[in-house]
């Protein structure tokens, strides 16, 4: 047996008790966790149709594989294991070497999230100057692509969220050149008034009323790449704000796991060498119930927990 954070039956927040440990078998990897990481498709896809109950947190995390190698995993843990307790069971092509020089919460870090943006922005083929909205820029993944789009050649970026003080943190420490809360009467006009001639890249994390907004401020020519559902999965749209702008609106799909491992060492170097920052708390885990209740709040920062106290 094992001490993990359990959810017993859908709608039930996850516990911390004793859970069976994996066993080993071919094709997987045993790993004992070091440091777990939350994010928010764990929340939402702790209750999908198909989990079966019990199970642990799924997340990803940090640990060591059998030969002592330091590893980094995701969210793939084979069910009913999860990144959530002292040992997991991860497919071996999911579990990656973490250079010795990558703290626990950077391989985390940019792993899901890091992924998440730096995929859809490289096939946005950004132009040297080109004008940038990131929806959803106070999450960690939103929050790593502002700095990314700068780094691909963004000449403006923007970040949009709902969370005015959030914004407003990022546009502080210099992540955005101006940044447009959502919610307001006329989202559209916002963000208008700060795209200048349009946006030519966005970068959707959250679907709904604000991916509508975005596309009436965009320039002929946008490219739209949409990764998240956050806000709404249904749209209802006006083919007019299509007709005159030759936008394209591509969703990112599945990369294999060797294209994904590729793109997180890509991220690691472009971490170091563009010094990438990003809001992060860090748990204990026995204090597992706490995490919880801060993601599910909307904590605008990277969740980890440690296992080593």
């Amino acid at each position: 047996m094992m001490r993990a954070a359990v959810i017993t039956e859908r709608g039930l927040g996850p516990v911390l008790q004793d859970f069976p440990a994996p066993q080993a078998r071919e094709g997987a990897t045993l790993i004992k966790v070091d440091t777990a990481g939350l994010g928010g498709w764990d929340v939402l896809g702790a209750y999908r149709l198909g989990v079966q109950f019990p199970c642990v947190i799924r997340g990803e995390g940090v640990g060591r594989a059998p030969d002592g190698r330091r590893v980094y995993f995701g969210e793939r843990s084979v069910a009913p294991f999860g990144a959530w307790a002292e040992q997991t069971l991860v497919p071996t092509e999911e579990v990656w070497d973490v250079p010795d020089d990558v703290d626990d919460v950077l391989a985390i870090t940019m792993g899901i999230a890091g992924t998440g943006a730096l995929l859809p922005l490289e096939q946005a083929a950004i132009k040297p100057g080109e004008n940038v909205l990131i929806l959803g820029a106070t999450g960690t993944l939103g929050q790593i692509a502002l700095q990314l789009a700068r780094i691909l050649g963004a000449g403006r970026v923007v970040g949009a969220a709902r969370d005015a003080a959030a914004l407003e943190r990022l546009r502080a420490r210099g992540l955005a050149d101006a940044v447009v809360a959502l919610g307001s009467d006329d989202d559209a006009a916002a963000l208008k008034a700060v795209a200048g001639e349009g946006f030519d890249v966005v970068l959707d994390g959250v679907c709904g009323p604000p991916l509508l907004a975005a596309l009436k401020a965009t320039r002929w020519g946008a490219r739209i790449l949409t990764i998240g559902t956050g806000a709404g999965r249904d749209i209802q749209l006006n083919i007019a704000d299509l007709l005159f702008r030759t936008l394209s609106c591509v969703g990112t799909g599945q990369r294999s796991p060797s294209d994904r491992e590729a793109t997180w060492r890509r991220l690691l170097q472009l971490a170091r060498e563009h010094q990438i920052t990003f809001d992060h708390v860090g748990y204990r885990f026995d204090q597992m119930p706490d995490a919880w209740a801060a993601q599910v709040a909307g904590p605008h920062a990277k969740i980890t927990a440690s296992f080593r106290g």
